[in-house]
């Protein structure tokens, strides 16, 4: 159980620096199409990349049992997860259009907090070492993400109903991939998302085919990488994982992201931007080992 949960840790990690990575590539391609169709499109190409995988491992061996078939709870779980996916994923582009990245950030990371919140309602139990470790991360996020005269945008109005919407996910998430087939959950969730995504691009955007190209690249980075792969691994990795602390690492995008920036797009961070990344990195060990020695004694 020990391994089973350095795994997931591990793989939550590799996750959080995928995303943090994704988001240059999103900044870059809402400058050649609207959010809908870029969500749409990287969701399209995640579902065309990930379906091959998932019929290969579906295929009778001698050696494995037979996969989980497409059942009503597995269909159920997929289409939930997917629905709340497209309403963060969305909320959080459209929000971008609206107020400025570092505002989007942190508020964005506050699903770190709202998960145990929500936990509490379902009867999750929550120790001291998760409540603190949360507290550090918001924090840290805080020192990260806000700069001078934070004030609130109406587009932050759309980022806070987004951390709302992930708080959620990250709990479907756990709920459902300890249940089902986490890989056939992932394509499923990949699979509602595009069809949402690309719906809302029609009626409401204009498709131009020179304009999908310019944003190739984007697309092919944040379908392959921020989606087929992060959103993958992240279905797999909480398998094994507690919902709380799930949270807590996959915050650590943003310090991905600062890194990302810094490296890509010649951003630079203050003093302040790197105590956050320490105090972010903190909250995380303090959630993982504070349990842990508890438990022990």
């Amino acid at each position: 159980m020990q391994r089973q949960a350095l795994r997931a840790d591990l793989l939550m990690l590799i996750t959080a620096m995928i995303w943090g990575a994704s988001f240059v590539a999103q900044r870059l391609g809402m400058d050649s199409i609207g959010p809908f169709l870029y969500t749409g499109l990287r969701f399209t190409l995640a579902s065309l990349l990930v379906l091959p995988l998932v019929l290969w491992l579906g295929r009778p061996s001698a050696e494995q049992k037979a996969p989980e078939p497409l059942n009503r709870g597995l269909l159920l779980g997929g289409v939930i997860m997917g629905l709340a996916l497209a309403l963060g994923i969305n909320l959080q582009q459209v929000g971008l259009l609206f107020t400025s990245v570092t505002n989007s950030g942190f508020i964005t990371g506050l699903y770190v907090i709202m998960v145990p919140l929500f936990g509490l309602l379902l009867g999750h139990k929550t120790g001291m070492g998760t409540w603190l470790g949360a507290g550090l991360a918001v924090l840290g996020m805080f020192l990260l993400s806000v700069g001078e005269g934070f004030h609130v945008a109406s587009g932050d109005w759309l980022q806070l109903a987004g951390a709302c919407v992930w708080g959620v996910h990250v709990l479907l998430v756990g709920f459902f991939a300890s249940r089902h087939d986490p890989l056939r959950l992932a394509l499923l969730q990949f699979m509602t998302c595009a069809v949402i995504s690309l719906g809302l691009a029609i009626a409401t955007e204009q498709i131009e085919l020179a304009a999908i190209l310019a944003a190739g690249p984007a697309i092919l980075y944040g379908g392959l990488f921020g989606v087929a792969i992060g959103f993958t691994l992240q279905v797999v990795a909480q398998k094994h994982a507690i919902a709380s602390h799930a949270a807590i690492i996959l915050s650590l995008e943003a310090v991905f992201a600062a890194i990302a920036g810094a490296l890509f797009l010649g951003e630079a961070l203050a003093l302040k931007g790197y105590l956050g990344c320490a105090i972010m990195f903190a909250g995380m060990l303090i959630a993982q080992l504070w349990p842990k020695r508890a438990a022990a004694r």
